[in-house]
């Protein structure tokens, strides 16, 4: 398939001008902008991530996405990720079949579990079932998606004889990705599932997950599965020039860095620790010239058919996001293409 190229935002909440924190509804009505202009730059992919922290805005994906739908035209609309551990799949199911409605079939779902933990208290579940919550609530949720008529038994919710779900999918289905952050159970999960599967690469160079993207393939052959995409998930940042964007970049990436630091009892952050992401890492950071590049060695180096990039850098303002997006756009994706022998597809 030819290569697809993909936003995503967490509605990281972002710095004003005066120096004061966005408000949490002002940062969603500007990642709804966001969106908009990613639609008009051609973009095929735009996702939200789900969160219920003070430093990013998006809680429930599925609404702003909604409104978002009602704005747009082509692109297409989904999760980065849907925390499925910690949510039911019969509503997970219906709230995308209820935006597959509203988008005219542009919806799809990426399901992962997630980089934070605090759903699991927030919603009353037990972080030592980690694990069994997402195995039987994916397997239950595609079951629902593949399935008119569903009967199924676990033990993290009650059992479902013969139910159906509304709204239906109809002929269009819906796509399911599994996001996957680089264990070989995770891409073995994903292959047994017969799902796509993003990898997140948001730290290291990214070649080291080649073997990750290798398993996946070979496992997809040894289980007789038709090949299924692969997608890979970075962030990112563009400007007119590499050190514009590299100082627009710094003062997002160091608030984000030094929050989850204070958090997890990390270091503080130094900017040679962030050149070095720049340079030799996962960040895509850089002129158009710099980060088409970067991005056509990525997914050359890994086989990759989708890259998404990670728009939102903690507190960079929503005018830098803005520019960010349309050069990824307008000048960003043309280059890639170009460099990998590839054309444009009109959906």
């Amino acid at each position: 398939m030819p290569l697809e190229f993909a936003l995503d935002t967490f509605g990281d909440v972002t710095r004003r001008p005066d120096g004061s924190l966005t408000p949490q509804d002002q940062v969603i009505r500007e990642v709804i902008d966001e969106a908009v202009l990613a639609d008009q730059v051609g973009v095929d992919y735009f996702g939200l991530g789900e969160h219920h922290r003070d430093d990013f805005a998006i809680s429930s994906p599925e609404v702003v996405l909604a409104a978002i739908a009602a704005r747009t035209r082509a692109i297409r609309l989904g999760t980065a990720v849907t925390v499925l551990s910690t949510d039911d799949p019969v509503r997970v199911f219906e709230r995308f079949s209820t935006l597959q409605a509203v988008s005219g079939g542009r919806a799809e779902i990426t399901v992962g579990r997630g980089s934070f933990t605090e759903s699991f208290p927030l919603f009353g579940y037990d972080l030592g079932d980690y694990d069994r919550l997402f195995e039987e609530r994916l397997d239950l949720l595609l079951r629902l998606v593949r399935e008119g008529n569903v009967s199924w038994e676990g033990q993290t919710r009650a059992a479902l004889n013969g139910v159906t779900l509304y709204p239906p999918l109809g002929d269009a289905g819906l796509k399911v990705w599994v996001g996957v952050g680089g264990s070989p159970q995770s891409v073995v999960r994903a292959v047994r599932h017969d799902i796509p599967m993003m990898l997140a690469i948001i730290g290291g160079d990214p070649r080291r997950f080649l073997p990750f993207a290798e398993l996946y393939r070979q496992a997809q052959d040894k289980a007789g599965r038709p090949a299924r995409p692969l997608g890979v998930h970075s962030p990112g940042h563009v400007a007119a020039t590499d050190e514009q964007a590299m100082d627009e970049a710094w003062e997002g990436y160091r608030s984000l860095r030094e929050r989850i630091g204070r958090e997890r009892g990390w270091g503080p952050a130094g900017r040679d620790e962030f050149v070095a992401e720049v340079e030799h890492g996962a960040m895509h950071v850089g002129s158009p010239e710099t980060v088409a590049r970067k991005i056509a060695a990525t997914v050359g180096a890994l086989g990759a058919e989708r890259f998404e990039m990670k728009y939102s850098q903690g507190t960079l303002p929503h005018a830098a996001m803005m520019r960010s997006i349309e050069l990824y756009g307008t000048r960003v994706i043309p280059m890639v293409r170009e460099m990998l022998g590839e054309r444009r597809v009109v959906h």
